[in-house]
């Protein structure tokens, strides 16, 4: 006989599954990233919408502190194309993080000092909850580029020559 109940997930089974919603590749590339921090973001119902669609364009976002509180300036959230144009969100909207009171003092006595900046380095789901990662980093000089150009290039040769000589 075939058992009728369904088996549920468990809830630490169901939060395990985070999954990669938007990424900004070029700030590893363009920033010396420090440190990262999760935070939560405000997100209107449409925003959701589309974000899990993964219509987010991260490439131009920054954070800024502004009495107290921390902001997600110039993140492009498109509109979502199954509502209509009187219930959507502007795309470009300022958008407010969730972080604890002392991340954000912490993150602000960094940022005072001399070329600190704080950028999105991706959007994800956890749970059921949208999360974005964001670090602070200090922006990269042409040659430090270069320079991380020739490490990865080396290490990728490295790779390649031990795989052939494993093999």
């Amino acid at each position: 006989m075939v058992n009728s109940k369904k088996h549920k997930k468990k809830k630490s089974d169901r939060l395990q599954g985070n999954r990669r919603l938007a990424e900004n590749r070029a700030a590893r590339y363009q920033y010396e990233i420090f440190e990262t921090i999760e935070t939560g973001i405000v997100l209107l119902g449409t925003e959701v919408k589309s974000i899990r669609e993964g219509k987010a364009n991260l490439k131009d976002g920054f954070c800024q502190i502004k009495n107290g509180e921390l902001y997600l300036h110039n993140v492009h959230i498109s509109q979502n194309k199954h509502s209509g144009n009187f219930f959507n969100h502007d795309p470009l909207r300022i958008k407010k993080l969730l972080a604890h009171r002392k991340e954000i003092n912490r993150l602000k006595i960094q940022l005072e000092k001399k070329g600190l900046t704080i950028v999105p380095i991706s959007i994800y789901l956890k749970g059921s909850f949208i999360k974005i990662n964001i670090g602070i980093g200090k922006g990269k000089k042409l040659y430090d580029k270069r320079q991380s150009e020739k490490e990865k290039q080396s290490q990728k040769e490295s790779k390649a020559a031990m795989k052939r000589y494993i093999n």
